[in-house]
């Protein structure tokens, strides 16, 4: 499988972030569009099948993340 380079994953991250909060505060249709995309994307440039996974695999490549580092799940 190909991967993806870590600036890209980087730039997926916080695109996705960004757009979550915008949807959360407007609830605008674009942005939910423009959400699910990236959402796309980011599954199928980390090799998996939903967005939370894609997430964490995603930073999980990212320059400094540990292999066991579960920091970024949520509680």
């Amino acid at each position: 499988m190909l991967m993806a380079h870590p600036t890209v994953l980087r730039n997926l991250i916080e695109q996705y972030e960004a757009l979550r909060v915008l949807h959360a505060e407007s609830g605008g249709e674009e942005a939910r569009r423009r959400m699910d995309d990236v959402a796309y994307t980011l599954c199928v440039s980390t090799g998996t099948g939903d967005v939370d996974s894609a997430l964490v695999a995603a930073r999980h490549r990212l320059p400094g993340a540990l292999p066991e580092d579960d920091s970024v799940l949520s509680a």
